[in-house]
């Protein structure tokens, strides 16, 4: 039997940051690493993506369907960021969590601060590109938005940076492998913490050894025996 019991309840982690940092990258290889996490895949109203996969990278729903979804409390927060819907489905999180499974939600970050009000202990955890002039470069590297996109990405980086304090961990994607050794230490860290212990075991051979402890701070700390160690008499 180990000597600690931890909570069995997972963290519920919470990823932001700017599109074109590489959360994507950084949470595949994460979650390669720790079979214990379990990725929620959030829902949005905007078009899919060459190479993307539904049910992998989001849920696609029509604004419409999402609006109706809306209405049903469907959704753990969601928010409208750059003319689209981003939303989490309640769906399973929580039944994770239980199981003691770690659970990653990547949102923005007006999402994030709706989950920092909802759930007191989750941790958070903002990438950040290595400068604004390298975040440019990755999003027009990727192909996939036009010019007047990338502009209202870029801006609301230059928004989203300002509010970094709000998390707890911030990690900068300037080398891929060294970020991912960061954000899996965070993981792991967190699996650590003091406030994760429920209780604390001591076995026969321990709990015999902290008697001896107690007898022996027991016999040094009597006047009698610091006298008598000195070779003195109270007699």
């Amino acid at each position: 039997m180990d000597i600690l019991k931890q909570k069995e309840k997972g963290n519920l982690v919470v990823i932001s940051g700017p599109s074109g940092t590489g959360k994507g990258c950084i949470i595949k290889e994460v979650m390669n690493r720790n079979p214990n996490i379990w990725y929620s895949v959030s829902a949005t109203s905007r078009e899919i993506r060459p190479g993307e996969i539904e049910g992998v990278n989001y849920y696609y729903l029509s604004r419409d369907k999402f609006e109706k979804k809306i209405k049903t409390n469907f959704f753990l927060e969601y928010t409208e960021y750059n003319g689209n819907y981003y939303g989490t489905p309640k769906k399973y999180i929580n039944d994770k969590l239980k199981q003691g499974k770690d659970v990653i939600l990547e949102i923005e970050i007006n999402g994030a601060l709706k989950i920092k009000e909802l759930v007191k202990d989750a941790v958070f955890i903002f990438i950040l590109p290595p400068s604004l002039k390298e975040l440019i470069n990755r999003l027009e590297k990727r192909g996939t938005e036009s010019k007047d996109v990338i502009l209202n990405r870029f801006k609301s980086a230059y928004k989203e940076i300002n509010e970094i304090k709000k998390y707890n961990y911030v990690v900068i994607n300037d080398n891929l492998e060294d970020a991912i050794n960061k954000v899996d230490a965070i993981f792991r860290a967190e699996r650590c913490r003091v406030d994760r212990i429920e209780e604390i075991y001591l076995n026969t051979e321990e709990e015999v050894m902290h008697e001896l402890l107690i007898d022996y701070e027991n016999i040094n700390n009597n006047p009698r025996n610091l006298w008598l160690k000195k070779g003195k008499s109270i007699v």
